[in-house]
């Protein structure tokens, strides 16, 4: 059966062979049929084929009664399939263009979810690398299954064989390529080398939603690109050009580049300009592009002195975060927080700390105390009110500068300490190194006066019990 649909020279002939031989087919065979599906709609006539397309021949052959009968099998048997056959036929699917909600794809997402505990490298990784052209990479990196779930052996295998291709692929298909990179936090040089060539070399082509897309994972990765000389330039270039085309793409490059610690100076010009604010604030999403402003211009002051140009006007700046990061939320059960808190509580009472406290311009810290030249932990009753930390519900009237003084005078009898628990999803996969959003952060706590004391997981592990957790707390402290 695998022979003579492999050697079909027409749909339909693919179609008779696995429809009307149903006690000849095994579930290896069903991929191979969407496999060569696939092959005979790419050679004949007509619009390309896309998720959903219902014109022209691929859209034609979608519609026919036996393929439904195909997908009915797949639908109806893919609980007895193998690993392998299951995985092959969504990427199969994918590659054919079928839709994300369509009941076939549907299944097989869902029979590939409950298996994952149960899948090796092999069974996924053998698919993926199959074939590396446009059609079959935005397959991939468009599947949900593939996105939210790292394929260690075929990100190694694309770092050698992506280079190469790079030049022949779409922004569209590098700029899924770049959110995989980015969302699974892989600081792998020669993937993000090679999005940054191909950004330096198409740029000028791309418009400013793409671009925030390709450099998102340089500053994510806290990676500086081998080619950041020119890169970096030519951004600022583009940027001058198309910044009001588009405000929310335009800040979050930037806030890519101040997270490198690079500063746009004419770009800050455009943005901080009454003209681009104005075009923002009746945009729907003016919050977002405030708060991103408000740290930009929070950046500026601490970091990029030498800048004499137009700032953010104080009417305009709000905290950045409010509360914790949706990802700290998300991963609270995970994190070593509440160890910490625990041991922390036991170790000099709570009437001695703050927890979850947001900082301008809106940082939020897990744990924030006061220590004298002794080392004794003070209690806040003892901490004058004007030190214990910059008003963060006052945005508007905020001043860095004035908070950096109002700490640091106080140095000489007690300084402001932050506990920052750095959990494994703030650091890049497989490095000690932090991300790009959590570096600048701690820059700019220590900027304004705090001194940081990091409890990476690393660490953290190794601790059993609270008794061990207030020892080590004792020691860092």
């Amino acid at each position: 059966m695998k022979r003579l649909i492999e050697r079909s020279r027409s749909v339909g002939e693919v179609l008779r062979w696995v429809t009307q031989n149903p006690g000849k087919v095994s579930a290896s065979h069903y991929p191979i049929a969407l496999h060569k599906l696939g092959q005979l709609l790419q050679q004949q006539p007509g619009p390309a084929m896309g998720a959903g397309d219902s014109r022209g021949p691929a859209g034609q052959v979608l519609e026919q009664p036996e393929f439904h009968v195909l997908c009915q099998a797949i639908v109806s048997g893919c609980a007895k399939f193998d690993n392998f056959s299951i995985v092959n036929c969504l990427y199969a699917a994918a590659a054919l263009g079928l839709p994300g909600e369509s009941p076939l794809v549907r299944v097989l997402e869902d029979e590939s979810r409950s298996r994952l505990g149960r899948f090796n490298q092999k069974d996924v990784s053998m698919v993926f690398s199959s074939e590396a052209n446009n059609k079959a990479l935005e397959a991939i990196f468009s599947s949900q299954l593939f996105y939210e779930n790292r394929q260690e052996r075929f990100i190694r295998s694309m770092a050698e064989w992506l280079p190469r291709k790079a030049e022949n692929l779409t922004p569209y298909t590098m700029a899924l390529i770049a959110k995989y990179v980015a969302r699974h936090r892989l600081r792998e040089p020669r993937l993000l080398d090679t999005i940054a060539n191909f950004l330096l070399k198409r740029g000028e082509q791309l418009d400013s939603k793409v671009i925030q897309k390709l450099v998102f994972p340089f500053s994510r990765m806290n990676y500086r690109p081998s080619n950041h000389g020119e890169l970096f330039p030519k951004l600022e270039a583009i940027l001058e050009q198309k910044a009001g085309s588009s405000p929310l793409a335009t800040v979050n490059i930037l806030m890519s580049m101040f997270q490198l610690s690079h500063f746009p100076q004419t770009v800050l010009h455009q943005v901080f300009s009454p003209g681009f604010i104005t075009n923002v604030m009746s945009s729907p999403y003016a919050l977002i592009v405030r708060r991103y402003l408000s740290l930009l211009d929070a950046a500026v002051e601490l970091e990029f002195r030498e800048y004499s140009g137009p700032r953010l006007d104080p009417r305009y700046r709000v905290l950045m975060f409010e509360h914790a990061l949706t990802a700290d939320e998300a991963n609270r059960k995970y994190s070593y927080k509440g160890l910490v808190a625990e041991a922390l509580r036991q170790l000099v009472g709570e009437e001695c700390y703050r927890q979850d406290e947001v900082l301008p311009p809106g940082y939020c810290t897990d744990f924030l105390l006061w220590i004298n030249r002794s080392g004794t932990v003070l209690p806040l009753s003892r901490v004058p009110a004007a030190s214990r930390a910059p008003p963060a519900t006052s945005p508007v009237a905020m001043s860095l500068r004035s908070s950096v003084l109002a700490l640091t005078s106080d140095l000489q009898d007690f300084a402001p300490v932050v506990l920052s628990v750095n959990d494994k999803w703030h650091y890049c996969q497989n490095s000690d190194i932090l991300v790009g959003s959590r570096a600048m952060r701690d820059r700019h706590l220590r900027l304004l006066g705090y001194c940081l004391v990091q409890l990476p997981y690393t660490e953290l592990e190794k601790v059993s019990g609270i008794e061990e957790a207030k020892h080590y707390l004792r020691q860092k402290l």
